[in-house]
């Protein structure tokens, strides 16, 4: 079972749909996501990996296909993604055990199908 791409696949046109029919609020939030999750203090791939660890704790299987990729994309480890979820056990119990599973296999999903920057090849 895909909890990355599928979601993602799945949301796309219902969240396009949404998008054009209110771009200011869309707008607003990419204003907001790209000011919360830049580089700062806080590197994007921590930052990532503590969004990824809120989208356990809020259930959110589109968060957590989003934050997933964005993990992976900002180099983020398998050890790293599985020990960040393992936080959202002790704030969220028994729920982030499911969601955990999720998340961590979404990571797993977009970590195995990520490219090298450096010729474009998938890394095995």
């Amino acid at each position: 079972m895909s909890y990355g791409k599928v979601v993602r696949d799945e949301l796309r046109v219902p969240t396009r749909d949404l998008r054009h029919a209110i771009p200011q609020v869309y707008a607003g939030y990419k204003e907001l996501h790209d000011s919360a999750l830049g580089a700062g203090v806080l590197d994007a791939k921590t930052k990532e990996l503590i969004a990824l660890a809120i989208a356990v704790g809020k259930e959110c299987d589109g968060c957590i296909a989003a934050h997933a990729h964005a993990a992976v994309q900002h180099g983020a480890s398998p050890e790293e993604a599985a020990e960040a979820i393992g936080v959202t056990f002790l704030m969220n119990g028994g729920p982030a055990t499911v969601y955990g599973a999720r998340a961590f296999a979404a990571f797993q999903e977009f970590y195995g199908q990520r490219v090298t920057p450096a010729d474009g090849a998938p890394v095995s």
